[in-house]
């Protein structure tokens, strides 16, 4: 197998930061090398994060990696040639995960918008069987960051929680993951008015419209705020006295309680069992999945802010 692999690929790649117009469609672009703790992923599906425009923009340009960069974070594909050090993992093997082990500190300058991609096995997982590549790549690193921010604020059965931005690739999962996986007591998030019926759909007990109702005025509080827009000063109104409030980095400098993703297979691992069971689902926006050649687009709809779960690019590799 590994004797058909090109040494020449399709790929997305910006040499500069900024806009969506430095984004490059390149027909002729290296395929990465394999290192010896990596395997060779030959990519079927991507999906974008904020990160990836926060990056692209160069927001965080003092620790990033130095463009030529091919962006992207979370792959889906198959696993086309493995390193010496491997051991889990074997040619042919569907895989999805988020490349990138630190999401902002030196992220790979060869990341998975390209027809092949190389990341090491502690980070991926296998593709739940149940999923397709579409929905497997619209994953890891959403659920890693809701899975492990919840975690991280300690929540646990019998606890209620406020998602504020629900609707959203992260928020929509963490609604799932507290009643799903957590056991949460009441799940309160915030969404606009025609997305108040997905949050009811995910599991959400009171959906709030944030044009019409300020959530800081709601006669409760809340064991946990999970912001996932940066409203934090606001957050800080309605949680409980000894509860936390969760930041998602990247919106500003938090007072409020943050922390940034370490990615990890083992995680998505242990939340296989609830996506092969159907109790914790993928969102993809109804807008895509994107075509490869519509890279550009799918950044240009994402930075809109409006994307409802995930923006998903999809095929990569015909």
């Amino acid at each position: 197998m590994s004797s058909s692999i090109p040494s020449k690929m399709k790929a997305w790649v910006y040499n500069e930061y900024g806009g969506v117009e430095v984004l490059k469609f390149e027909a002729d672009f290296p395929v990465p090398e394999v290192k010896d703790d990596q395997v060779l992923v030959k990519v079927a599906a991507a999906s974008l994060n904020p990160v990836d425009y926060k990056r692209r923009l160069g927001n965080f340009k003092a620790i990033d990696s130095k463009p030529p960069t091919v962006p992207g974070y979370d792959v889906a594909g198959v696993v086309v040639k493995v390193g010496k050090e491997v051991k889990g993992l074997k040619e042919g093997d569907e895989i999805y995960g988020d490349i990138n082990e630190n999401a902002l500190e030196q992220p790979k300058r060869y990341g998975s918008l390209a027809e092949y991609t190389s990341v090491e096995e502690r980070l991926l997982a296998l593709k739940p069987k149940n999923l397709d590549f579409a929905q497997a790549a619209s994953l890891p690193l959403a659920i890693e960051t809701a899975y492990e921010g919840l975690e991280t604020a300690g929540f646990s059965a019998g606890k209620s929680i406020l998602v504020l931005g629900g609707a959203g690739g992260v928020g929509s999962l963490v609604i799932q993951l507290a009643k799903q996986v957590f056991g949460a007591s009441k799940i309160a998030a915030t969404a606009s008015t025609s997305k108040l019926e997905f949050l009811k759909s995910l599991g959400a007990d009171l959906a709030i419209d944030y044009t019409k109702e300020n959530f800081e005025d709601l006669p409760e509080k809340f064991d946990v705020v999970y912001d996932a827009v940066g409203q934090e000063d606001r957050a800080l109104k309605v949680v409980k006295e000894g509860g936390s409030v969760l930041l998602i980095v990247g919106a500003k400098t938090p007072t409020g309680f943050s922390f940034v993703l370490t990615s990890n297979g083992e995680m998505l691992k242990k939340l296989n069992p609830f996506l092969e069971s159907g109790k914790v689902k993928p969102v993809l926006d109804p807008k895509g999945p994107f075509p490869f050649d519509k890279v550009n687009e799918a950044f240009a709809y994402l930075e809109t802010n409006r994307a409802t779960g995930k923006v998903v690019i999809y095929p990569i590799n015909p």
